[in-house]
Formats: C-alpha cells, sequence, structure tokens
C-alpha cells in the first residue's frame, strides 16, 4: 500500500513515470483528503472536476511518453492568483463572485507544468495579516496542536496560511503563496514546511491581485526543499506583461542542491537577537549553525544596524501601496456593489461593507501617510530607510554567502490570541521583513519541534538572484534536522 497524499513532488512523480499509479489516482487520493479535511477552512474553493479533467490529459501523455515536467502533481492555488473561469476573491467580500477571464503568469505556467489545480486556498484579505484570521471566508486552522494544550486551534501563520495548512496536512503536494513582509516563510515555519520568496522579480506579478506592489513576490510551499526547487523552475521567468519582471536566466534550481558547503561563508546577524525570544529558538538557531559548521561552512558574524527600522518602515511602504491599489474597489466595474444616494454614497458604503477591519485600518494608514504634509515626513522617509536596509545587506553579502536567521519569534499561537493587538501581531514579522524590504530571496526549512510539539523554521537568505545558494543551504539543514514530524490533522488516503 502506498500513501498517495504523503509523497512529495519529486517522489510522485518517479511513482508516475513509473506507472506505480496513475495521475487520476493520485489526484483523487488529494480530492478525498481535501474532503475530509474541511475543518481546517484551507480553501475556499474546491475545483475537484478540474484537476480530474487535468490528470485525464496528464495521464495519455504518460502513456504517450510526453509527459511534462510537473505531470499530474496536485496542487492548490492561493485565491491571490486569477484563475481563469475560477472565482478569485483574494478573501475579501468586496471580490465575493469575481470570476476572471484570464489567467495570472504564474497559474498559467503551472498548467503548462501539467499540474492539476485542487482548488483556491484561503489567506488573509487581500494578504493582509499574519496568522489567516482577517479572511471573509473564516480562519484557516493550523493541523498542528499544542501538545500542552491540545484544545485550542493554532493559526496556521499568513497571509498564505491556506497555502500552508494544505501542504501540512497532506491535501496538496504544494501550493502557491505570496509573500509581501514574510508571508510565505512565517506559515511555512508554523506549519513545519518548506517555503521559499525568490529575488523580487523573479516570478511574474501578472495576474495576482495587488497588496504592495514593490514588495509582492509569487514563491512555493512544499514539503522539501527539492520540490519547492521543481515548483520555483516552472514557477519564475520574464513575463513582458509584468514590468517588474526580470530577464535574469533562470536556471534549473535542483542542480542546486546536492553541492556541499565547504568553502561558504554563512553570516549570522546580531540583530537579530531581539529581547524576548524565546530561548527555544535561540538553541535552535545556534543549532542551525553548528549543522552547517559540521558541514563544512564557516560561520560569521554580521552586522544589519538597520534593521530594527524595518517593520515601521515596512508598515509605512506596504499601507501606502496598498491604499492606492486597492482604490480601484468601488462597486463600478467588477466586485461587490451597495448601492447609494449617490455615487460618492455608493464608493463609501460599498468599501465599508465589502473591506474588513484590517484592510480598512491599513487604507486608513496608508492614506495618512500619502496625505499632504505628511508625504515627506513619512513615505519619503521610509523610503529613504529601505535602501539604507539594503546597503546593510549588500555590505554583508561582501563578506559572506548566505545569511542565517530564525524565521519567526515564536511557534504558531492560538487563534485569536493576539487579535486585539495589532502591533504584537505585526512583530510576527520581525525576521521577514527585512528581506522583503531589499527584495532578497529567503526560505524557511523546518528544523525541529519546540516544547509544545510544534514546528520551529530556520531562514535563509540570500543574495539577489541567487536562489540556488539559498537551496543549497536549506537543503543541507533539512537534511542535518531530518524532520519527519507530522501534524496531528492529516487527510490521508491510501491506493494500491
Amino acid at each position: 500500500m502506498t500513501d498517495l497524499t504523503n509523497l512529495t513532488i519529486a517522489s510522485a512523480l518517479n511513482g508516475l513515470k513509473n506507472k506505480e499509479f496513475s495521475a487520476t489516482e493520485l489526484t483523487n487520493a488529494h480530492i478525498t483528503a481535501m474532503e475530509n479535511a474541511r475543518d481546517l477552512n484551507a480553501f475556499i474553493v474546491e475545483t475537484p472536476e478540474i484537476a480530474l479533467k487535468q490528470a485525464e490529459v496528464a495521464d495519455v501523455r504518460y502513456a504517450n511518453g510526453t509527459a511534462l515536467p510537473l505531470d499530474g502533481v496536485p496542487i492548490g492555488m492561493k485565491d491571490l492568483f486569477c484563475t481563469k473561469d475560477t472565482q478569485t476573491t483574494a478573501a475579501s467580500h468586496i471580490l465575493e463572485g469575481f470570476v476572471p477571464q484570464y489567467e495570472s503568469t504564474v497559474s498559467g505556467k503551472l498548467w503548462d507544468a501539467g499540474c492539476t489545480m485542487l482548488g483556491k486556498l484561503n489567506l488573509d484579505e487581500f494578504a493582509m495579516g499574519s496568522a489567516n484570521t482577517t479572511s471573509h471566508f473564516g480562519n484557516v486552522i493550523n493541523p498542528w496542536k499544542d501538545q500542552t494544550n491540545p484544545n485550542i486551534d493554532l493559526v496556521p501563520g499568513g497571509s498564505s496560511g491556506g497555502s500552508s495548512a494544505a501542504v501540512a496536512a497532506r491535501l496538496c503536494l504544494g501550493a502557491t503563496g505570496t509573500d509581501t513582509g514574510g508571508s510565505i516563510r512565517q506559515p511555512a515555519a508554523f506549519t513545519g514546511t518548506c517555503g521559499i520568496k525568490p529575488t523580487y522579480g523573479r516570478c511574474s506579478r501578472w495576474g495576482i491581485v495587488a497588496f504592495a506592489s514593490s514588495l509582492d513576490q509569487a514563491g512555493a510551499f512544499a514539503r522539501t526543499v527539492e520540490d519547492c526547487a521543481l515548483m520555483l523552475n516552472t514557477m519564475c521567468g520574464h513575463d513582458a506583461k509584468d514590468s517588474t519582471s526580470s530577464k535574469q536566466e533562470v536556471p534549473d534550481f535542483t542542480k542546486a542542491l546536492e553541492g556541499d558547503l565547504k568553502g561558504k561563508k554563512i553570516g549570522i546577524p546580531k540583530e537579530y537577537r531581539v529581547d524576548g525570544m524565546p530561548e527555544e529558538i535561540e538553541k535552535m538557531w545556534q543549532q542551525g549553525m553548528d549543522w552547517l559548521k559540521d558541514q563544512g561552512a564557516e560561520i560569521v558574524d554580521v552586522s544589519l544596524p538597520h534593521t530594527k527600522y524595518a517593520l515601521p518602515t515596512y508598515y509605512i511602504i506596504a499601507p501606502a501601496e496598498c491604499s492606492s491599489n486597492l482604490a480601484r474597489y468601488d462597486g463600478i466595474r467588477y466586485g461587490q456593489r451597495v448601492e447609494g444616494e449617490d455615487l460618492t454614497d455608493l464608493y463609501e458604503l460599498t468599501r465599508a461593507q465589502g473591506f474588513g477591519e484590517e484592510v480598512q485600518r491599513r487604507i486608513m494608514i496608508g492614506t495618512y501617510v500619502l496625505s499632504a504634509g505628511y508625504y515627506d515626513a513619512y513615505y519619503i522617509k521610509a523610503q529613504k530607510v529601505r535602501r539604507l536596509i539594503t546597503q546593510d545587506f549588500e555590505n554583508a553579502f561582501e563578506q559572506v554567502d548566505a545569511l542565517l536567521t530564525p524565521t519567526a519569534p515564536s511557534s504558531a499561537f492560538a487563534i485569536g490570541e493576539n487579535d486585539d493587538d495589532p502591533i504584537k501581531m505585526y512583530l510576527n514579522d520581525v525576521f521577514t521583513v527585512p528581506t522583503s524590504l531589499a527584495g532578497l530571496p529567503g526560505m524557511s526549512v523546518p528544523a525541529g519541534l519546540d516544547s509544545k510539539g510544534l514546528p520551529l523554521g530556520l531562514q535563509v537568505i540570500g543574495k539577489a538572484w541567487d536562489e540556488e545558494t539559498v537551496l543549497n543551504v536549506a537543503r543541507n539543514i533539512e537534511r542535518a534536522a531530518n524532520f519527519t514530524a507530522k501534524p496531528q490533522i492529516l487527510g490521508v488516503s491510501k491506493a494500491a
């Protein structure tokens, strides 16, 4: 018997090629798992019919010897990626019922590579959140349980909480995510999965509902570093429809996985040792350093002096860009509309009822920092500090090949625990935001469990366009950590 939902993407592709099972069987197993784990609320829309049609076509290609790179691999698509003829909501009431007539570049690439679409994954509304508690369609539940208090439900991280929960619970072999300030890496850490944010511009943003255009970047979730590399091989590449899309050549990322670390220098930023960080995370970080040293790397202390300004800088720039991007949702062209006495009334009623509390908060912050008299004092100053943060990384990378940090300042916390304190919630991104501001690649890889039995992640940060080193270092951590723990809630389906 084979647990088809416990396969990795790499092992599933191998099994499909060797005709150990069919793409239809593999997809059906994941559809069953998805149906059995609906309590997690990981999916906003399930698309089993689409997945099975795609799987049937994949089986024909396997029979003909013309299989595509990811043929028959069942994945989930974060509901921020526009999917033709399938509802795309960004987890917001204002877009409920919106059915795009076009396909995002990244999702189109994955379908063209043979992936099957199980459905659209839940997220924080418009990707604004760190816990997946702001979705109009309800909280996503982390499949992991706190062993000291197993009756409480935990957050899966955010904004890509549906993606991380679905991959961790074995509902799909991989999933897409987007990362604006840590929305791939932090949920990956909270769910014991691998998550990578490539360099800004590596993946096209065309067809992805925008939050903060200078920060948003598509990336991948999977259960292994190799699987993330396989997904990135397909997802990355220049797109003429996106003016921020890079023409940098896309290497075969899987070729970087097996190189050793001899001669590599790994930087440890002293500013990431924040006050109040749990001792368990400090120990995990040290364990990561020891693993890398054992594999031939040299550990080097580095300084990123402007790190302390990263969060306030991010929470000026990101809301400013969000207030501009979300101005298009006015009830006129698409999405929800609430009629009013006049046009202004229609705008106000539509946006008041269509946007959730967190989105409204960020729009208000963004509008304020862009307003007359405050633009120079806040937005322009934040952009200057952003440049200093970027320069810090550039200086550090003159000494080292990659950086190693914790991914998040805690393990997964209870749903609702930080909802009444937005600042505390924002602090979840303290280790991931600087990388996003600098547009650099970053990856979280599971490294162990804390005393509650919850996963902790280590983050690898690389130079711009050097995902290969990030993947290489992450693969070496993965090999040393040998993380085999599984969450308590699994949707496993068996097939002969």
